[in-house]
């Protein structure tokens, strides 16, 4: 599953995101994900919008697939609902 994360440097939420993202990468053989720089891109909440269908406040914002999640916390609720992350063991 092809995971698309759209953030912006300095975002603390981004960061996370981010980081949730290399964590389910490397736990997982079928997850790859892919982190795009909003500002390095010139993508603007404008063209989010469009994609999204709906006003854009904050980042990230986050597809799994084609399906939009939201942001950081709809991305951790959406693992943890679907058991995205393996148990580590003790």
């Amino acid at each position: 599953m092809l995971t698309v994360i759209f953030g912006r440097p300095g975002c603390p939420f981004c960061v996370r995101a981010k980081e949730l993202a290399e964590q389910l990468s490397e736990a997982r053989d079928d997850f790859d994900f892919r982190y795009i720089d909003i500002h390095e891109e010139g993508i603007t909440k404008a063209d989010m919008e469009k994609t999204i269908g709906k006003p854009v406040e904050t980042v990230p914002q986050i597809f799994i697939g084609q399906t939009h999640i939201g942001g950081f916390t709809e991305f951790e609720q959406h693992v943890r609902d679907n058991e995205l992350m393996p148990a580590t063991q003790s």
